[in-house]
């Protein structure tokens, strides 16, 4: 022990971490775009109401908001949204405004005006995934009938404003990555019908635009394809999961059989939460930027004739599948486990970086940080289950024998934790409680083996790997068996519902607008999750009773925190308040906290720093010697 730390209990550290400072970080940067020397991104500002604004840095160091209050760039599209704008050549940008979901053009030192109608019904027209070409927009575009029916389509919208817009493609019932062969005559995207998720099965079609004759270069109903992108006219690049990891490809349209350009045991991609992304960058020289590893992605460069990849030395240990590149240059979303995500230029003939923008811009001592540490452990049956364990850290205090700990479950469920670095958990860890992020059986980042462990199972796999993690703590000596808790938030929550009805390994439980019950959330959740049970659980309602946390009320002994937003489309309050009613009626103790307009995800600083000092005090009492 050194002389300068003191014998403290756990979770009363001193720490320099506020709920308010980790509240106003966290601007969730997003989207970059990097043209010539300029480089533009998306910003989540929680000390203005959560709103995104596009912000855009020129060469000589000045960053310029382009978007002032009250505009909000967000789309709705699959609720979960995606890239939000596009450049328009010349100058300029086409973006969606949260408010009505309508397009705008932005243009140099003018106010935005109006590209698409006022929708009926409000918000009935949503766009996503888009790119500006001679004039027009391209796009998904997502139509919400009076009826209750969600349809989508590919379409082209004149930039003007003055013609109808014309739909390109229609007919299934999910579009992504619309794309144009460069000499225009050819359009490739990806589709999916219900019930598949995009992780699931997908395909890649290319339409003739002339006379709409389509064939599909690749998928299908157990593989998942993604991100199309023109070599040139005749053939395609595009990602595929077929050898049980998603790889890169190269295809002709003429029916060849497509080519791994570097097969690989690792992910080249992630699952297709939001629109616009693009996890590989073709250079002009031929060669590409490709992202590729287990859990955190790193950055290298692929020479597509020969199949060599190398990756570049730079500070981070992972990036964002969401490239941007002018031929020379790319701009991403990079981070470390001591460097907050930040938006950066990439040379990617030398390997030297640029930052511009990080989503936390005042860090504590490092001392406070915690060191992540990625384990891997034997859950049921001898499966291997990932996790990132985050110790206790601070140069002040230190505690006496086992610590306490957070077993952190992610949401999703098809989605995975990484390794930047996070204030909030340091939050915890800076008062000596440990965190362990758990990758569950059934995330993503570890092939398609793994994440098709929760095909059938959820409420199972996820709770047993979470048990199998408050184990392992406990034998490895990190953690006080009696006081680990669990927390996690949408299918994180239900994971937490779930084990404390399952297990006595937890001491307490914290939900974040979590599923409580399968057959209400199938009726009221969003197109776009509303077959998402099917794979996940099945549609029996008998299984359902025997999965779900509200079925298994009665099995829970211990404490309980839920927190949820009033306007969330994608988990409504009804969940959390079925849980916690019966909860109340058994006398288990439980904590219900609810905030008005927030969604699925909280984005105002004063919720953020509400929930999370709450959530800090729960833990107090019940990790209490």
């Amino acid at each position: 022990m050194s002389p300068e730390q003191a014998v403290r209990p756990y979770g009363t550290w001193p720490s320099p971490i506020s709920t308010t400072g980790v509240a106003r970080s966290g601007l969730r940067l997003g989207f970059p775009t990097v043209s010539g020397t300029q480089t533009w991104w998306t910003e989540d500002r929680p000390l203005e109401g959560g709103r995104t604004t596009i912000v855009r840095q020129d060469s000589d160091g000045t960053r310029t908001q382009l978007l002032a209050a009250p505009w909000n760039a967000r789309t709705r599209v699959h609720e979960y949204g995606g890239r939000p704008y596009a450049l328009v050549p010349g100058g300029g940008l086409v973006f969606t405004n949260f408010a009505d979901q309508r397009l705008y053009l932005l243009s140099p030192g003018a106010e935005p005006v109006p590209v698409t109608p006022e929708p009926k019904p409000e918000c009935g027209l949503r766009y996503a995934d888009m790119t500006v070409h001679d004039g027009r927009i391209l796009c998904v575009r997502e139509r919400h009938h009076d009826d209750g029916r969600v349809s989508r389509s590919i379409v082209s919208i004149p930039l003007d404003g003055g013609s109808e817009p014309r739909e390109l493609v229609g007919g299934s019932d999910f579009y992504a990555f619309p794309v144009l062969s460069p000499d225009g005559e050819h359009l490739a995207y990806v589709c999916w019908d219900h019930p598949r998720m995009p992780w699931n099965g997908t395909e890649i079609r290319v339409t003739r635009l002339s006379d709409g004759l389509t064939s599909t270069v690749a998928g299908g109903l157990e593989e998942s394809v993604l991100a199309p992108h023109w070599r040139d006219d005749r053939s395609l690049y595009f990602v595929s999961d077929r050898s049980g990891w998603w790889n890169l490809y190269l295809s002709g349209l003429g029916g060849s059989p497509a080519r791994a350009l570097h097969p690989i045991d690792e992910e080249c991609a992630g699952p297709l939460w939001q629109l616009g992304g693009a996890p590989y960058a073709p250079l002009a020289d031929g060669r590409i930027v490709l992202l590729h590893g287990r859990g955190d992605l790193r950055v290298g460069v692929l020479d597509p004739e020969d199949g060599t990849l190398t990756d570049l030395d730079t500070p981070y240990d992972g990036w964002h599948p969401s490239l941007s590149c002018d031929g020379r240059t790319v701009a991403a979303i990079a981070y470390g486990p001591a460097i907050p995500r930040a938006v950066v230029r990439l040379d990617p003939a030398t390997g030297k970086t640029e930052e511009f923008r990080r989503d936390v811009t005042e860090l504590p001592d490092p001392a406070y940080l915690p060191v992540p540490r990625s384990v891997e452990f034997e859950g049921s049956s001898g499966r291997r289950v990932h996790a990132i364990v985050y110790p206790p850290t601070s140069p002040e205090a230190q505690g006496q024998g086992a610590a306490p700990y957070v077993v952190f479950v992610h949401g999703g469920p098809t989605a995975h934790s990484i390794s930047a670095l996070d204030l909030e958990k340091a939050f915890f860890t800076s008062r000596g409680i440990g965190v362990l992020d758990l990758n569950y059986g059934g995330s993503t980042g570890y092939g398609r083996a793994y994440r098709e462990l929760l095909h059938g199972e959820w409420g199972v796999v996820d709770v047993e790997d979470a048990v199998s993690a408050a184990q392992w703590l406990a034998a490895e000596g990190l953690a006080d068996p009696k006081r680990i808790a669990i927390r996690g938030g949408s299918a994180g929550g239900w994971t937490v519902m779930a084990a404390c009805c399952a297990s006595d390994a937890f001491a307490g439980g914290v939900s974040y607008f979590g599923v409580s019950a399968l057959a209400p959330f199938v009726t009221t959740t969003h197109d776009f999750e509303s077959r998402y049970i099917d794979w996940l659980v099945g549609t029996d309602p008998v299984l359902y009773g025997s999965r779900e946390p509200l079925a298994r009320v009665s099995e829970v002994t211990c404490p309980m925190l839920l927190l949820q937003g009033l306007s969330d489309p994608v988990v409504p309050p009804a969940q959390s308040q079925a849980f916690a009613d019966a909860l109340a009626e058994r006398g288990v103790p439980c904590t219900y906290l609810t905030f008005e307009g927030e969604s699925h995800g909280f984005r105002r600083a004063e919720t953020r720093s509400t929930a999370l000092a709450t959530e800090l005090a729960f833990y107090q009492q019940l990790f209490r010697p």
